[in-house]
């Protein structure tokens, strides 16, 4: 075992050998294979190569050189294509903070039975008079940058809840197509994070039709982890034991506090109060509108439209073929 191993535990280290393919014996030469490829694209700052930043993009992949290297490549791609996002990346930026403080997103305490980090998110907390959709994207993707920093969860990974409980039409009508791909390519195709579930609980028919526009970014084994339950939480528990969740959620603890996470990342300046406006965020929804690049369609054959949300005559319903999330591959 090397150093960079010490921090897991036997078990986790058994997962990273048995699932991942982290042999210790090779692990610098690994890691080593991966930072020889920066050279391939000099258009692209690598801003930090240390062995264990790399580490967590082999992880990531399963120890697949290439695919690493190239998520790695496009963390960093990411960053540049989207400056004003990671502009003030802190927990005290306004627009993160009130995010945050709203539960954008929630952490639980508790990792399930498989060892995963659990965020939740109660869609119908997002104040849109106070903060943007790309503020609480700045606020995800924050959380996940301090999380990651644990190997264990490089190992392990994450889940996610999402309860559409009295989230309106008019909310759902600022979630368009541009803002929804650019959570797409920051959380699905640019962060070393393994996701093992992302769960839809108490969805309206609208959340189903947005889920039509964006399945076409999604990659398979994205779209093989996207359960819809409804308002059936007996399927969630059939995935997600209730003892460890909230009360919202059919679960047997307490509500959840929405300040939970964001007094872990704000510590004393928690209570501070900034003022602070959506219009004031210099990435304008106006810039989220733009036609999808050429760049961008090349993920899909498919051109989807931006405009106003229409009720499907039929919405096929995902529940019917749920099946238990069996793999965490």
């Amino acid at each position: 075992m090397t150093h960079l191993q010490a921090c897991l535990s036997p078990e986790t280290l058994e997962k990273a050998k048995v699932e991942l393919k982290e042999n210790p014996d090779t692990l610098h030469q690994d890691i080593q294979e991966v930072r020889d490829m920066i050279i391939t694209r000099p258009d692209i700052g690598f801003l930090r190569t240390d062995d264990a930043f790399i580490l967590r993009f082999l992880r990531a992949r399963k120890f697949n050189h290439f695919e690493a290297f190239r998520l790695l490549a496009q963390y960093f791609e990411y960053r540049q294509q989207n400056l004003d996002m990671f502009k003030n990346l802190k927990a005290t930026d306004p627009g993160i903070k009130q995010a945050l403080k709203d539960g954008f997103p929630g952490v639980l305490t508790n990792l399930d039975r498989y060892g995963r980090k659990m965020l939740i998110l109660f869609a119908a907390n997002w104040d849109q008079s106070r903060y943007t959709f790309v503020d609480i994207l700045r606020a995800i993707l924050l959380s996940l940058e301090s999380m990651i920093e644990d190997p264990e969860l490089q190992v392990n990974g994450f889940v996610l809840i999402i309860d559409w409980s009295n989230f309106t039409f008019k909310q759902a009508s600022k979630l368009t197509p541009s803002m929804l791909r650019l959570a797409i390519e920051g959380l699905q195709d640019s962060f070393p994070a393994r996701f093992g579930g992302i769960h839809f609980v108490n969805q309206p028919w609208y959340i189903h039709a947005l889920y039509t526009v964006i399945r076409p970014f999604l990659k398979d084994k994205t779209r093989k982890r996207i359960f819809m339950h409804g308002n059936n939480l007996n399927n969630l528990h059939q995935l997600m034991h209730p003892e460890i969740l909230p009360s919202e959620l059919g679960g047997m603890m307490p509500p959840y506090d929405m300040g939970t996470w964001a007094r872990a990342l704000l510590d004393h300046d928690y209570d501070e109060e900034t003022e602070y406006s959506p219009e004031s965020y210099t990435l304008s929804v106006k810039d989220l509108e733009k036609d999808l690049s050429p760049k961008t369609m090349k993920r899909s054959q498919s051109v989807v439209e931006p405009g106003v949300l229409k009720r499907p005559e039929k919405v096929k319903s995902e529940e019917e073929n749920m099946q238990p999330l069996l793999s965490l591959d």
